[in-house]
C-alpha cells in the first residue's frame, strides 16, 4: 500500500471500529454488566494513556532537540493546552455523562440522548486529532517508518474504540428506547474522528515547526478525557482489580503496537 492509502486506512479504521462497537447493541438484549463495562472502559483508558506517552509525548520531546535542556517545554505546555482545550469544550457544549449521571456545559433545552451523543463526540475529537497529527508529521518527514508508526497509533485507538463504542451505545438504548437510534448516535459520534484527523493532518504537515506542540496538545486532550471521563465512568471503586487490569492490558497492547510498528 502507498503512504496515501495507509493514511486513508488510518483515518477510516478509527471510525469503523467505533461503528462496529456501537453495532453490538443489536446483540445485547440487556445492558452489559458493571464488571464488563469496567473492563471495557479500563482497557480504553490504558490504550489512550499509552498512546499519549509512546506515540505523542515521547515524539514531541524527541522533536524538540533544538531546545537543548528545555526540550521538555513544548511537551509540557502542549499537554496543558490540550487539557484546557477540553475544558473549553466542556463549558461550551451541553452534554451529559451517563457513567456519573452528570450534566455539563450550558443549560439549554436539549433532549438527554442528544446531550449523551455530544459527550461522546467531545471525547472522540482528541483521538481524531492525535491520528491526524501523527500522519501529518509522517507526511512531512516522508519516511515509510513514520507512516507505519502513525498507522500503529490509529490501530491502537481503533482497538479501544471498539469496546468503548459498545459501552457508550448501550446507555443510549436505555435513553432512547431504540437499538437503531442508539446505534446511529454511537456511529455518528465516531464520525467526528476522521474529520478531526483530516484537520490535524493538514495542520501538522503545514506547520512542521509546531509539530512537537501539536503532538503534546493531542496527548493532553486525551489524558484529560481519561482522567475526567473514562476512569470515573469505569467505576473502579466497585471493581478495582478488574478495572486496573483492564487499564494495564490496554497500556500493554498500545505499547507493544507502538514499539513493533514504530
Amino acid at each position: 500500500m502507498t503512504d496515501t492509502m495507509l493514511t486513508i486506512t488510518g483515518f477510516s479504521v478509527i471510525f469503523l471500529a467505533t461503528t462496529l462497537g456501537a453495532a453490538l447493541i443489536f446483540f445485547f438484549r440487556r445492558e452489559i454488566s458493571d464488571k464488563l463495562n469496567t473492563l471495557f472502559l479500563g482497557f480504553a483508558a490504558g490504550i489512550m494513556i499509552a498512546a499519549s506517552v509512546w506515540s505523542l509525548l515521547i515524539p514531541s520531546i524527541e522533536g524538540s532537540e533544538s531546545y537543548g535542556r528545555w526540550s521538555f517545554l513544548p511537551a509540557v505546555i502542549g499537554l496543558i493546552l490540550g487539557g484546557l482545550f477540553l475544558v473549553v469544550l466542556d463549558k461550551a457544549v451541553p452534554h451529559f455523562h451517563s457513567g456519573i449521571n452528570q450534566e455539563e456545559g450550558p443549560n439549554v433545552a436539549i433532549r438527554k440522548p442528544i446531550k449523551m451523543f455530544l459527550a461522546m463526540t467531545i471525547h472522540n475529537v482528541p483521538e481524531g486529532l492525535a491520528v491526524g497529527f501523527a500522519f501529518g508529521a509522517a507526511a512531512f518527514t516522508g519516511t515509510r517508518e513514520a507512516t507505519i508508526s502513525a498507522l500503529g497509533l490509529s490501530i491502537g485507538i481503533a482497538i479501544q474504540n471498539f469496546p468503548e463504542g459498545a459501552a457508550v451505545a448501550l446507555p443510549l438504548k436505555r435513553a432512547t428506547g431504540s437499538s437503531v437510534k442508539a446505534f446511529l448516535f454511537g456511529a455518528g459520534s465516531g464520525a467526528v474522528e476522521p474529520v478531526a484527523a483530516v484537520a490535524g493532518y493538514f495542520m501538522a504537515s503545514a506547520l512542521y515547526s509546531w509539530q512537537p506542540w501539536l503532538l503534546a496538545f493531542a496527548a493532553g486532550a486525551m489524558i484529560f478525557v481519561v482522567a475526567e471521563d473514562l476512569i470515573p465512568d469505569a467505576k473502579l471503586n466497585d471493581n478495582p482489580h478488574l478495572g486496573t487490569w483492564g487499564v494495564m492490558a490496554g497500556f500493554a497492547v498500545m505499547m507493544a503496537l507502538d514499539v513493533a510498528l514504530g
